[in-house]
C-alpha cells in the first residue's frame, strides 16, 4: 500500500497533536514536581514542629510514637509521589523527541472497524485519559508489529490469545518532533528504516533502536516460559541489543513484582559495561546490576589469593609462545576449564567424604585451642552418608559448643588480669550497673568485687573470642587451599577419577606449575572457577534468591565451571546466555563449538535456543569479506547495505605503515567517521603503535584499566574490542608474524568484524595465511 499525500498531511497533523498533548503533560508534571518538592522541603524543615514529644508515661510515649510515625508517613508519601512524577517527566521528555516509530491497524475478530495502534518507548493516554495515543512497545498488542506482516495475526494476553487481521503496517522516522519519513511495509521491519539507522555513525555508547527489532529478536525478547534462553548469533546480529530489550520488556511486563536490582548482567569487561550503560534508561527503565565474573571472584577470593585476570592470561597465550613450558600451560588451561575436569572435581569431592579433608587449627593468642586433627577426627566420626556441607554445619555447631566451654576456662587465665588492668573507668561503671540491674550487687559484701571481676573477665573473653566465633560460622576452619593443593601434589590422584586416555599428557608439568603458583598465594585464571567450585562443594553453595533473571553476554568465553557456579549462585533465576562461537578467543574455548556447558544444567523442555544468522552491524562488503575468515561463514547473511570494500595494504617497512595508517585515518575523518579503532593483537603492540602515532594525530590508548571511551581515534587490543563496534577499523598488523596459528583465527575474525562502514588491513612482509583464501573480489589490494 502506498502512502498518499493526504495520508502524509494527516500523519503530520497527528504528530503535532500528539506532541501538543505531551508538552501539556510535561508542563503539568513539571509543576507537580516543583510543588511536591516544595512540600518535601517544608515537611523536613518543620518536621518536629508538628510532633508532640512527651515520654512522661506509657500513654504519652505511645502518642509521641504515633505522632512521629504519622509525620514520617506523610513525608514518605510525598517523596514517593515526587519520584513517580519525576520519572514520568523524564519519560515524557524522551517521548516528545520521538513520540512513536510504528503503527498497525488491527481488526479484532468479530469487530467491524480497525483500531490504529501507534508504538513508542512509552504509553500515552489522551487528555481525558480514555484512549491510547501511543502504546508502549513492550505491551502485548505491540508484538503484532514485530511478528506479522499485513494479514491474519494474533497476540497473547494474560487472559488468552486475541486473533484478527492487520490491515496496515506503517513506519515513521520522527526526530525532534518533526516527521521526516514514513512508509508502509509488508515485511517484518522495513529495510528502508533499518538502512537509515545503520547508516549513521556509531555512538560511543550502544543505542537500542526498538523500531528495528526483527521477528527472531522479538521472540527472544518476549520469551517468558523458558528457564534457559540460548542466543547463538553471528557478529553484529543484534544479540546484545536483544538482551537489553529483553531486560526492558521483563521489567515492564512484571513491573509490579520485578525490580531492576533483581536482574544481573554478566558482561565481558568494565569497558563493555560503560558501552551499554545508557540502553535501559533510553528505553525508560532503570539499569540492572552489571558485573563481570572476575569482579565476582575477586569479591569471593581476593582476600586469599592474587587472582590472574583473564586478560593477563590472554596476553600470555598471545605473547609467550617461545617459552619452554608454553604448551603445557595451554593444555592446562583447556583441561582445567573443561567439563571433564569438572567431573574430576565432583569425583574428588565425593572421595573426600571418606578421607582427605584438611582443616585449620583454631588458635587464640598464639595458642592452639582446638587442633586441626581433632576437627578432622570429629568430621570423619559423623555419618558418612551425609553430604559434606551438612557435616560441616554439624562440625561448626560442635566447635561453637567447644568454644563456649573454653571461654569459661579462659576467664581465670593470667592474660585476663592483664586485660583488666587496661580497662578504663567506663567499663567498671557498666559492670556495676549490670550487677545492680540483676540485683547481684550487695553493699559492703566481700564477694561483690569478685563478682565484678568475673563479669568483666567474661566480657573480655567473649569480646576477644568473637572473631573465632565468626570464623567458625563462616566455616573458616576448612583448609580449602590445602584440599585443592592435594589434587596437584599427588598427580596420581587424577588417574583414579579419569581413564588414562582422558588425562593430559603434561599433567605432571601442569601440577608443578599449579603448586608453584599456590606457594605464592596465586591462582591462575583457569584455576579460579575450579577452586571456587570445589570450595562450594565443601561448604555449600552461596545463593542469592532475590535475583530472578541472569544474563550472560559473550557466553562462549565461559567454562562449564563458571556456568555451574552462576546457576547455583542464583538458584531461582532464569538465565539468558548470548554468544558466538566464531568469537571464542580464550584458550579454553578453542576446541568448543556449542553451549553444552550451560544447556546440560537444564532439562531440554526448560531450554530454548535461537540462532541469529543475519549480520546488521557491518556493510555488505565487510560481511562478505569477514565471513570467509571462518569455517561455516557462508551461513552468515549480510544485510543489504552498500559501502566500500575492505582494503589490504602492504607496507615496505614500519615507517611506511605508520604514514599509510595516518593518511587513511585523516581520509576517514573527512568522510565523517567519528569512532575509528586501530586494533592491535596485544596490549604490548597497542602501546608500540600508540608511541608511533600519538605525535601525528590525536588518539587514545585503551587498556584493561579503561572504563569508558569517547568518540575519536582509539588504539585497542583485539580482545578488548570484542562486543563493541566502530565506524571504521584499521587492523594494525595483518601479517603472518602476528596471525599464523589456527588458534588465532577467531581473534582475527573478531577484530575485523568490529567495523561498521570501513575496514582496512595493513601488514609488512608476509600476509597472514587467514587472508590467502579470501576471494580477490572481496577487497582492494594496495602495495
Amino acid at each position: 500500500m502506498s502512502v498518499t499525500d493526504q495520508d502524509k498531511r494527516e500523519e503530520v497533523e497527528r504528530v503535532s497533536q500528539v506532541i501538543a498533548v505531551i508538552n501539556n503533560r510535561i508542563d503539568a508534571l513539571a509543576q507537580q514536581v516543583s510543588e511536591v518538592s516544595t512540600d518535601i522541603v517544608g515537611i523536613r524543615k518543620h518536621f518536629w514542629d508538628d510532633v508532640t514529644v512527651n515520654f512522661e508515661d506509657v500513654t504519652e510515649a505511645a502518642e509521641t510514637y504515633a505522632s512521629i510515625k504519622q509525620q514520617a508517613e506523610v513525608l514518605s508519601e510525598r517523596e514517593r509521589s515526587h519520584r513517580h512524577a519525576l520519572k514520568q517527566l523524564k519519560t515524557m521528555k524522551r517521548l516528545v523527541q520521538t513520540p512513536y516509530f510504528g503503527r498497525i491497524d488491527f481488526v479484532e475478530a468479530g469487530e467491524d472497524s480497525a483500531e490504529s495502534i501507534y508504538l513508542g518507548i512509552a504509553s500515552l493516554l489522551d487528555e481525558k485519559d480514555e484512549h491510547f495515543l501511543i502504546y508502549d512497545w513492550r505491551a502485548p498488542i505491540s508484538s503484532l508489529y514485530y511478528d506479522y506482516p499485513p494479514g491474519p495475526a494474533q497476540y497473547e494476553t494474560p487472559s488468552g490469545s486475541i486473533a484478527g487481521e492487520i490491515t496496515c503496517k506503517r513506519q515513521y522516522m520522527i526526530r525532534d518532533g518533526q516527521l521526516l519519513h514514513l512508509f508502509d511495509t509488508s515485511v517484518t521491519i522495513g529495510d528502508e528504516l533499518l538502512q537509515e539507522v545503520l547508516g549513521k555513525q556509531a555512538d560511543t555508547q550502544m543505542k537500542s533502536i526498538v523500531a528495528t527489532i526483527q521477528k527472531d529478536q522479538n521472540q527472544i525478547i518476549r520469551n517468558e516460559k523458558s528457564k534457559l534462553v540460548i542466543v547463538s548469533g553471528a557478529a553484529g546480529s543484534g544479540k546484545t541489543s536483544a538482551a537489553m530489550q529483553r531486560i526492558a520488556y521483563l521489567l515492564y511486563r512484571y513491573r509490579k513484582t520485578l525490580q531492576a536490582e533483581q536482574v544481573v548482567l554478566f558482561s565481558p569487561n568494565s569497558l563493555f559495561n560503560s558501552y551499554v550503560s545508557t540502553v535501559l534508561p533510553e528505553l525508560g527503565e532503570e539499569n540492572m546490576q552489571q558485573t563481570t565474573f572476575q569482579e565476582y571472584t575477586e569479591h569471593r577470593l581476593g582476600a586469599y589469593f592474587d587472582l590472574e585476570h583473564p586478560l593477563e592470561q590472554m596476553e600470555y597465550v598471545l605473547c609467550s609462545m617461545q617459552e619452554p613450558e608454553y604448551n603445557a600451560r595451554l593444555e592446562g588451561i583447556r583441561f582445567k576449564s573443561s567439563a571433564l575436569f569438572m567431573q574430576v572435581i565432583d569425583h574428588y569431592a565425593e572421595s573426600l567424604k571418606r578421607s582427605g579433608l584438611h582443616f585449620h587449627d583454631l588458635t587464640f593468642l598464639d595458642r592452639t585451642l582446638i587442633p586441626s586433627d581433632q576437627i578432622h577426627d570429629y568430621f570423619y566420626s559423623l555419618d558418612p552418608s551425609l553430604p559434606i556441607p551438612n557435616r560441616m554445619s554439624l562440625v561448626a555447631r560442635w566447635l561453637l559448643a567447644e568454644l563456649k566451654r573454653l571461654e569459661r576456662t579462659e576467664r581465670n587465665k593470667p592474660w585476663v588480669d592483664d586485660e583488666l588492668e587496661l580497662l578504663d573507668k567506663e567499663d567498671f561503671v557498666k559492670a556495676y550497673q549490670s550487677l545492680r540491674r540483676k540485683n547481684q550487687y550487695r553493699d559492703d559484701s566481700f564477694d561483690d568485687f569478685d563478682r565484678e571481676r568475673d563479669l568483666l573477665a567474661a566480657r573480655i573473653v567473649t569480646r576477644l573470642f568473637k572473631p573465632l566465633r565468626a570464623e567458625i560460622q563462616e566455616l573458616g576452619f576448612i583448609d580449602s587451599q590445602a584440599v585443592y593443593r592435594q589434587l596437584f601434589s599427588q598427580p596420581e590422584l587424577l588417574s583414579s577419577f579419569l581413564p588414562a586416555a582422558d588425562c593430559p599428557e603434561d599433567w605432571t608439568t601442569i601440577c608443578a606449575h599449579t603448586l608453584e603458583r599456590l606457594d605464592h598465594k596465586q591462582l591462575a585464571y583457569e584455576d579460579i572457577p575450579a577452586f571456587l567450585y570445589l570450595k562450594e562443594r565443601l561448604e555449600g553453595f552461596q545463593t542469592n534468591t532475590l535475583v530472578r533473571h541472569v544474563f550472560i553476554d559473550e557466553a562462549q568465553d565461559y567454562s562449564p565451571f563458571q556456568f555451574a557456579l552462576i546457576q547455583r549462585l542464583f538458584p531461582r533465576a532464569k538465565m539468558t546466555v548470548l554468544g558466538d562461537w566464531n568469537q571464542a578467543i580464550y584458550a579454553h574455548a578453542y576446541d568448543s563449538s556449542s553451549f553444552e556447558g550451560v544447556s546440560s544444567l537444564y532439562e531440554p523442555e526448560q531450554t530454548e535456543m535461537f540462532l541469529l544468522t543475519k549480520s546488521y552491524r557491518s556493510t555488505r562488503p565487510i560481511v562478505l569479506f569477514t565471513r570467509q575468515l571462518i569455517a561455516g561463514g557462508e551461513q552468515i547473511e549480510p544485510f543489504h547495505r552498500d559501502g566500500l570494500v575492505p582494503s589490504i595494504t602492504s607496507a615496505a617497512h614500519e615507517a611506511a605503515r605508520i604514514d599509510m595508517i595516518h593518511s587513511r585515518i585523516l581520509e576517514m575523518q573527512k568522510n565523517g567517521h567519528q569512532t575509528i579503532a586501530i586494533i592491535t593483537k596485544t596490549a604490548a603492540e597497542a602501546e608500540k603503535a600508540y608511541q608511533q602515532l600519538h605525535e601525528l594525530i590525536t588518539l587514545r590508548l585503551i587498556s584493561s584499566h579503561t572504563i569508558s571511551f569517547d568518540t575519536g581515534v582509539l588504539i585497542i587490543p583485539s580482545y578488548l574490542a570484542k562486543g563493541v563496534e566502530f565506524d571504521a577499523v584499521v587492523i594494525y598488523d595483518a601479517s603472518r608474524a602476528q596471525y599464523q596459528h589456527e588458534r588465532e583465527r577467531k581473534l582475527f575474525y573478531t577484530a575485523c568484524t568490529r567495523a561498521m562502514h570501513e575496514l582496512h588491513l595493513f601488514y609488512i612482509g608476509e600476509i597472514s595465511p587467514f587472508l590467502l583464501d579470501i576471494s580477490p573480489d572481496s577487497y582492494v589490494w594496495n602495495h
